[in-house]
């Protein structure tokens, strides 16, 4: 029992470390993204490549809303023929940015995960974002690694023990698709605007509340 306790009062105390304007930040990404018609992609390996998977069924399912667009998402994991044939031919840290170097268009988002934030194949392929003007989104955890210091928003996890990591991770993707619903259906004038109209929401920056 005491083990049990012990687990759960971790994830306690890591949750309340956790940057609440860092997540904030990443709603208002992902929803500038989808009314701007923005492509969002997922990436992580083992545990974050479930998570990776996972966060596209949220968005692309459980984010629609009646008169908006819905979000166009891709997980760079999901393809296992494709991932297995960049891996074999052209080696296995290569495998999501190739991916991205055939699709990836400026002001995308690109999401990488990843517990240590030192995964080579999502180094690079938030690098290769970079390069291209998308906006790139770390999940993190330990003391962030490379990633937390190369992506536009890092949220990273206070907690080194990778399963608590991967768990909050979980937790996060829920909550962020879940806010994406709510935030604009409790707002009677939506903050959002259309590209090429006179404000523009990733350029306003406004703060959406949680």
């Amino acid at each position: 029992m005491d083990l049990i306790k012990a687990y759960f009062n971790e994830i306690n105390r890591a949750l309340d470390l956790m940057s609440l304007e860092a997540i904030n930040e990443v709603i208002l990404v992902l929803q500038e993204a989808r009314v701007n018609d923005r492509q969002v992609f997922t990436m992580g390996n083992g545990g974050s490549a479930s998570t990776a998977s996972h966060f596209v069924c949220d968005l692309a399912k459980n984010t629609r809303i009646k008169g908006l667009p819905h979000f166009r998402v891709m997980g760079l994991a999901d393809n296992m023929a494709l991932l297995s044939a960049f891996a074999n031919d052209e080696g296995y840290e290569n495998v999501f940015a190739q991916q991205l170097a055939n699709v990836l268009r400026p002001s995308d988002v690109v999401i990488g995960i990843s517990t240590s934030g030192n995964s080579a194949n999502v180094i690079k392929a938030i690098e290769l974002a970079n390069t291209m003007g998308a906006h790139t989104i770390g999940f993190t955890g330990f003391d962030g690694g490379q990633l937390a210091t190369i992506v536009d928003v890092c949220v990273r996890v206070p907690s080194h023990r990778i399963e608590q990591v991967e768990d909050i991770h979980l937790i996060l993707e829920h909550l962020i698709c879940t806010v994406l619903c709510q935030q604009l259906r409790e707002m009677d004038d939506s903050p959002f605007t259309f590209e090429g109209e006179e404000e523009n929401i990733w350029n306003s920056r406004r703060s959406l509340p949680l």
